[in-house]
């Protein structure tokens, strides 16, 4: 079993594709019921030098069945940050046990307050590369091999920037509604948070902080959510070869 966490695609497709070289299946962290059978990696993007809450908390809280290799896969936009260091410090707490392997692969960065990805040429090179990067992956976890470091990686310094940042990003305020909604729901259905109700056929953020995967933004029919003043030009963006129900 591969399991994964992904707002956009792009995670839930390098799971995909790992686990159909194993032999194996792509589960999300979300499912309702995982299934009681050993771990064999996890991919999750980056959040802001990090993990995204939802996968910290989940990996804190689950009793994870290890058998003698596991795998670490974070995509990621700029940099993959810390976020192997915490995934691994966060399931030796549970589990009593480490990660044997560690990799990262670049795809388009799917924070757009900051990223523009308005322009689906740059986004279509950037996943044929990514294409390319997983291939390379999936071929050093079929030999089991172990490397302990992942590629362009932050120094170890920049771990205490993590938590602020991120609580910074975390904030829901950010997020305000065009008129363009047309009050379909999406949005409260899909926030792995719950942090949206729909009042009157509108999106209501409810709570202070969210997971901030920004699936409620991209997934938006309409493009009516935005966070910030940048994201209406920066665009949208869903993985191509995947749906995220």
């Amino acid at each position: 079993m591969i399991l994964y966490f992904s707002a956009t695609g792009n995670s839930k497709y390098v799971a995909q594709r790992i686990a159909e070289f194993l032999g194996e299946k792509a589960v999300s962290i979300l499912a309702d019921d995982l299934p009681d059978e050993p771990i064999k990696g996890l991919v999750t993007p980056v959040y802001a030098l990090g993990l995204p809450d939802i996968v910290e908390k989940f990996l804190l809280e689950n009793k994870l069945q290890k058998q003698d290799y596991l795998f670490f896969v974070a995509t990621y936009g700029t940099t993959p940050g810390q976020a192997a260091y915490f995934a691994n410090k966060a399931f030796k707490s549970r589990n009593n046990a480490s990660f044997d392997a560690f990799f990262s692969i670049k795809m388009p960065d799917t924070w757009t307050p900051m990223f523009d990805l308005s322009d689906q040429a740059k986004v279509a090179a950037l996943n044929e590369a990514a294409e390319k990067e997983t291939d390379a992956v999936i071929a050093q976890i079929a030999a089991k091999n172990r490397p302990q470091t992942v590629k362009r990686q932050t120094p170890f310094f920049t771990r205490p920037i993590y938590r602020p940042y991120y609580n910074w990003m975390r904030q829901t305020k950010n997020f305000h509604l065009e008129e363009t909604c047309i009050g379909c729901g999406l949005c409260a259905r899909k926030c792995p948070s719950n942090a949206i109700i729909m009042e009157n056929s509108r999106p209501q953020w409810v709570k202070d902080k969210c997971t901030m995967c920004l699936r409620c933004l991209h997934h938006c029919p309409t493009f009516a959510i935005q966070y910030g003043k940048n994201t209406k030009t920066h665009g949208q963006y869903r993985n191509p070869h995947v749906s995220i129900d």
